[in-house]
């Protein structure tokens, strides 16, 4: 494996770059330092809210790409390079649809925020971990002014077992995506996390021979198909240990980290 062409570096929040506690590690801002004096260009890709990213990310939020959304939004600082709403019809039927699902709780991703309406206190602490940016309204069919980037369903119960197999059948014209243990998104069909890496890579000149990704959920597996060298997480789903071409540590040991290392080793030759 010889990473010395690598341009890109690409990586999912939760699961991968992010330990257990939703904690960056002091090591990672380091790497990215030495990545930034080689050249090598860092994109954050999370189907969490952009806002929320950019917190996590605060101390270089202005050097990096953010692909939010579950690829639905990329943005490079103020810039948007490309947004991928749902219209408002679908996101009305989806709303009646999502709803009825018993024992869950629907969340509107929203360009400007994320909107839910009042499940409660401690659904709220949960959810702001990921949205730090959102309104509580007594009813999400009344929001309008904003852009319908995903609709987001939680299940405490499991997302695959409880929320997959009711939604499954939209596939056909929507993406269905089992984004993490108790999540399952549903966004416009073109909007990915691969889609809009290869936008990225598009616009920079970058060529998947010169892409490394990281990842460990279902919502990773088109971008695990952009990059060459495409790395799945030692705590990853069962279907990225498989797309995956190779293997790093899992998030609390660090295993983003250990790769950088590598590839950072590798570019100075």
């Amino acid at each position: 494996m010889d990473l010395s062409s690598v341009r890109l570096v690409a990586t999912d929040m939760d699961g991968t770059l992010l330990n257990s506690k939703g904690e960056v590690s002091t090591n990672f801002y380091s790497l990215f330092e030495e990545l930034k004096a080689l050249d090598v260009t860092f994109v954050a890709a999370s189907g969490r809210q952009y806002y929320s990213i950019i917190k996590k990310l605060a101390p270089i939020q202005d050097d990096i790409i953010v692909i939010a959304e579950n690829g639905a939004l990329t943005m490079q600082g103020d810039i948007t390079l490309q947004s991928t709403a749902i219209d408002r019809d679908t996101y009305l039927e989806l709303l009646d649809l999502t709803r009825g699902l018993e024992g869950s709780q629907v969340i509107l991703c929203g360009r400007k925020k994320g909107y839910i309406e009042d499940y409660g206190t401690d659904f709220t602490t949960f959810f702001s971990e990921f949205y730090d940016r959102y309104e509580i309204v007594a009813d999400l069919a009344t929001v309008t002014d904003d852009e319908y980037l995903k609709i987001a369903i939680c299940n405490q119960k499991g997302s695959e077992k409880y929320l997959y197999p009711k939604l499954k059948h939209l596939e056909n014209r929507l993406k269905v995506k089992v984004s993490g243990e108790v999540w399952l998104d549903l966004s416009h069909h073109a909007a990915d996390k691969g889609n809009a890496l290869q936008q990225v890579q598009q616009r920079l000149g970058i060529l998947p021979e010169e892409t490394m990704v990281f990842g460990d959920y279902n919502n990773d597996l088109e971008m695990m198909g952009a990059a060459s060298y495409s790395f799945a997480m030692a705590n990853a789903h069962p279907n990225i240990l498989k797309a995956a071409r190779y293997r790093t540590k899992s998030n609390d040991e660090m295993g983003v980290e250990y790769r950088l290392q590598q590839l950072i080793a590798a570019k100075k030759g």
